[in-house]
């Protein structure tokens, strides 16, 4: 199974082999553990100013848009915040994903391969409506 995204910019890509399964949910929990700080929404320029823009955050919670201004001297924070939930939501995702695959890989390995009933050698006989 091969996921790509965009995650701060840069592309990535990561592969998974089923021998991988054994350990990658492991480490994907820990990544997840990883993330101590997290915005959901997303950073927007709102307007220019005599000294640079000015920035808001934008986001949804309890169905309604909310939004923040963000400071200028706080705009790199935010903006790593933002990434950290979206990096949070893949890794999710991804987790989710490695364990539907194993659960499907288990229940088929332990499925019996159906066969058909044995064709007697009896001929068939119609039964008449009248």
């Amino acid at each position: 199974m091969t996921q790509q995204g965009v995650f701060g910019g840069k592309m990535y890509m990561e592969v998974y082999s089923p021998a991988m399964n054994q350990s990658a949910p492991t480490q994907i929990l820990q990544q997840i553990a990883q993330i101590q700080h997290m915005e959901p929404g997303k950073l927007c320029v709102i307007g220019q100013g005599p000294n640079g823009p000015y920035y808001n955050l934008q986001c949804r919670e309890n169905g309604k848009t909310l939004t923040l201004y963000v400071p200028a001297d706080q705009v790199p924070l935010v903006a790593k915040h933002t990434a950290n939930y979206r990096h949070f939501h893949a890794l999710v995702d991804q987790y989710a994903q490695l364990l539907v695959d194993r659960t499907r890989a288990e229940r088929t390995a332990g499925a019996k391969k159906k066969t058909r009933p044995r064709s007697s050698s009896w001929p068939k006989t119609r039964k008449s409506g009248s």
